[in-house]
C-alpha cells in the first residue's frame, strides 16, 4: 500500500492479548481494526496521487474528496497514523473556530515523507543529526508547498529554519509513558534478563539505571502500530510508548501501566503538538493564534531552553518537564545520563510562569548539569 492510500485508512488499530505470565510471548494473538471512513472512488484516489515530484512528497486525498478549489490551508504532515491524527485534530480545532474553513476542500492535508521515516533499519542515535522528522516538512514551508506544518514537539530540533516561526502549541497531553507487555504489570515485575524495545536513549538510561538486571533492544522503531506487531511477534518482552500518542490513537487499551515522573521522566516537549508557518505570513499567524494554549506554550519553551543549553540530540539521553503547579508558578525538572544508565543527573527549579523567567530557569538548568557531568559524560 503506498502512502497516499495508506493515509486514507487513517490508522490501523492494534489490540493485544495479554497472556498469562507462563504463556511464551508469540502465542498471543493480535486482532487489526479499522477506522470506519467514508468511501473514495478509484478514479478520485488516482487524481489525488502525485508520484515524483522533485520535492519529494506525495499529495494524498484526505477522509472525503474535495472540490477542485485552492485550499484556504495546507497542512503539511508526516504520513504515520499519529501524525495523520495530530494533523486531524489540528484541522478539527481550526474548523471548529473558522466557519469559513468547514466548506470542502477548505483544508488540504499533504504527507511529505521525511528522513526519519525513511530509514526504519538503524537506531535513531546512529543515524544522528537532527530534525529527521522535520526537515523535508520544514523546506515544503519555506517553498511555499504548504502553509503550516504539524510536529510533534519532541521530534523539533531547538533552532528553527530560517523564514519559518512556530508560534502556536495545542493543549498538551499526558506527558506520561506507558508500559506495554503481555506478561507482567511493570517494569518492576519483568524477570531478569528481559528484552524492553526502546529506541529512545532517554528511556533506555532510566530503564537501566533503575533495572540494571534488564536488556534493552535499541533498534526498536517505527510508528506505533509496527513496535505493537514486534512485541506480539515476541522481538522484545515489553515496551514503552508515549501515553500521548496512545491517547491520541485510542489505543490506551494496550497499556498495563503508566509510568509515575520519578519513575520514568519524559522527553523535552513530550505530549506537546507545535505548528509552525512563515515569518512573513501573517494570515496564517493570526489563524495560530486563534489555537495557541499559552500555558504550554510557556513549558516547553522552559524545556527547549533546557535542552538547547545541553545541545542535546538523539544520541544524547537527555529528559526534561516543565508544568504549573498548585500555586500557579513553574516547577521543572531536569535529567540526563550516561547512554548506559550507570550515571543520572537530576536537577530541578521553581519560579514564576513567565515565558522569561522559565526559559532562564531551563538555561540555569542546563547549565547546572554541563557543569556537574563534566568532559566526556555523553560518550560524544
Amino acid at each position: 500500500m503506498d502512502i497516499a492510500s495508506s493515509s486514507l485508512c487513517q490508522a490501523h488499530k492494534i489490540s493485544l492479548t495479554r497472556c498469562q505470565p507462563s504463556s511464551p510471548v508469540n502465542s498471543c494473538s493480535l486482532t487489526f481494526t479499522g477506522f470506519s471512513l467514508p468511501q473514495i472512488s478509484a478514479p478520485s484516489l488516482a487524481k489525488c496521487r502525485r508520484k515524483g515530484t522533485s520535492s519529494g512528497f506525495v499529495r494524498a486525498c484526505v477522509a472525503v474528496e474535495q472540490k477542485t478549489r485552492t485550499a484556504i490551508i495546507r497542512i503539511g504532515t508526516r504520513g504515520s497514523p499519529l501524525a495523520l491524527a495530530q494533523a486531524y485534530e489540528t484541522r478539527a480545532k481550526l474548523q471548529a473556530i473558522h466557519p469559513e474553513l468547514t466548506e470542502d476542500g477548505a483544508i488540504h492535508i499533504e504527507i511529505i515523507k521525511t528522513t526519519g521515516d525513511k530509514i526504519l533499519s538503524q537506531p535513531l542515535a546512529d543515524i544522528g543529526g537532527k530534525g529527521l522528522f522535520t526537515k523535508e516538512i520544514d523546506e515544503a514551508l519555506i517553498n511555499g508547498h504548504i502553509d503550516i506544518a504539524v510536529h510533534s514537539m519532541k521530534d523539533v530540533p531547538t533552532y528553527l529554519p530560517e523564514k519559518t516561526v512556530l508560534p502556536c502549541n495545542l493543549v498538551r497531553e499526558d506527558v506520561r509513558d506507558a508500559f506495554i507487555c503481555l506478561t507482567a504489570a511493570s517494569l518492576a515485575d519483568l524477570p531478569g534478563g528481559s528484552v524492553v524495545g526502546t529506541a529512545s536513549l532517554r528511556r533506555k538510561s532510566q530503564i537501566l539505571h533503575k533495572y540494571p538486571s534488564l536488556a534493552v533492544e535499541e533498534n526498536f522503531r517505527g510508528n506505533v502500530q509496527t513496535r505493537l506487531s514486534k512485541l506480539q511477534g515476541g522481538k522484545v518482552h515489553a515496551t514503552l510508548l508515549a501515553l500521548a500518542g496512545l491517547k491520541r490513537l485510542s489505543m490506551t487499551e494496550n497499556v498495563a501501566s503508566v509510568l509515575s515522573l520519578d519513575e520514568m521522566l519524559p522527553a523535552v516537549a513530550q505530549g506537546a503538538i507545535g505548528i509552525a508557518c512563515r515569518t512573513d505570513d501573517d494570515k496564517m499567524a493570526n489563524y495560530l493564534a486563534s489555537l495557541n494554549h499559552e500555558e504550554t506554550r510557556l513549558a516547553v519553551a522552559c524545556e527547549r531552553a533546557f535542552l538547547e543549553t545541553l545541545d542535546g540530540s538523539c544520541r544524547t539521553p537527555i529528559a526534561g518537564y516543565a508544568a504549573k503547579d498548585e500555586e500557579g508558578n513553574c516547577y521543572f525538572r531536569g535529567l540526563v545520563a550516561s547512554p548506559d544508565g550507570t550515571r543520572v543527573l537530576e536537577t530541578s527549579r521553581k519560579g514564576p510562569y513567565v515565558f522569561e523567567d522559565m526559559v532562564k530557569m531551563g538555561k540555569d538548568a542546563g547549565q547546572e548539569l554541563l557543569s556537574r557531568a563534566g568532559p566526556g559524560f555523553f560518550g560524544n
